[in-house]
């Protein structure tokens, strides 16, 4: 029903209402909107930035022809996403919290295309002709604001502060304002947390190709930079068994004169190859050992990572489920 009478205030369908793309020009975040003419195959596209949602959002709260406007539930806009500010992801998710996760700000135009889906589907909020405007003129109307705007919602924010405490004479409505200043502050913390959780989780992802990296570098056979390291001790042992078979052929030829001579440096040779031979046996199975080592104190410590996480979820998902049974039993 909401959505027939919403559609028939509009001149576009409130379903066909999508953010198609979007493009950054420094700070500046463009949106390309797409709807549909009601009772038309013919499409509307329209740019806009986010003074201009801005600007319509101010425009909703300060209609003067719609009737019971300030009984209406205005449908939340998003925060304002500065990219420059969003390149660290910390920052990103302080300011949009789970908004800033989506690449390409994926989920940024999705909530913002939910944003105006909600207010186009609203039986009064879809009769405020700025709306209409807003979808369907070329020209930014976000140009129509002034400081007067500006103004106007300080002033606003002053006179919130000073009647948000007043006591309601109707108890209804002051335990709904009782069960929304706790519900609000309820979400803020679980929110708080929940983004904590994804940010470590992260934190182990970014751990985990780290060492997959250290792994490759040991194994990759296309650097040679790479082969070099980690088969320099057996090239160097090979270039010692040449040189030992070297001698050897060497000894075989020599002159019955030069023979013993031949043969003395052959087995001295002989045996630094034998002693490199021992040596590196000894390190090669040092070397195994403590790959094995590291690798399973990494893995045993992921392994104790992830299940700290998953404890925490659990007990976050008990307080949660906990409060959930709880919020209307009082």
């Amino acid at each position: 029903m909401e959505g027939s009478s919403a559609e028939a205030a509009l001149s576009v369908s409130a379903n066909s209402i999508r953010i198609t793309d979007v493009t950054q020009d420094g700070d500046v975040l463009t949106f390309a909107i797409a709807s549909q003419k009601l009772n038309s195959s013919a499409g509307v596209c329209v740019f806009r930035m986010y003074e201009d949602f801005d600007w319509l959002q101010q425009s909703l709260f300060s209609e003067e022809n719609l009737p019971g406007l300030q009984g209406i539930i205005f449908p939340p806009l998003p925060s304002k996403a500065l990219p420059s500010q969003s390149n660290t992801q910390t920052k990103a998710l302080k300011q949009l919290g789970f908004l800033a996760l989506g690449q390409d700000w994926q989920s940024y135009c999705k909530a913002l295309e939910f944003y105006l889906q909600q207010v186009a589907a609203h039986p009064t909020l879809c009769k405020c002709k700025a709306l209409d405007s807003f979808l369907i003129n070329s020209e930014s109307p976000g140009k129509q604001r002034g400081r007067k705007g500006i103004f106007n919602r300080l002033s606003q924010a002053v006179e919130e502060m000073r009647k948000e405490s007043h006591k309601d004479v109707d108890n209804f409505f002051q335990n709904e304002r009782n069960k929304n200043t706790n519900l609000a502050a309820s979400s803020k913390v679980a929110t708080e947390k929940l983004l904590d959780v994804v940010m470590t989780e992260q934190k182990l992802a970014v751990a985990c190709g780290h060492f997959a990296t250290s792994l490759h570098l040991c194994v990759n056979q296309d650097d040679a930079a790479a082969v070099a390291f980690s088969k320099e001790m057996l090239f160097r042992r090979t270039c010692k068994l040449i040189e030992l078979e070297t001698v050897k052929k060497g000894t075989e030829k020599a002159k019955a004169n030069k023979r013993e001579v031949m043969e003395a440096f052959q087995k001295a040779v002989e045996k630094e190859f034998n002693l490199i031979s021992s040596v590196a046996k000894q390190e090669i199975e040092r070397f195994h050992s403590s790959r094995v080592k590291v690798l399973k104190t990494f893995l045993i410590g992921w392994c104790e990572l992830q299940l700290n996480t998953a404890k925490e979820f659990a007990e976050l998902y008990s307080q949660h489920l906990e409060a959930c049974r709880n919020m209307y039993s009082e």
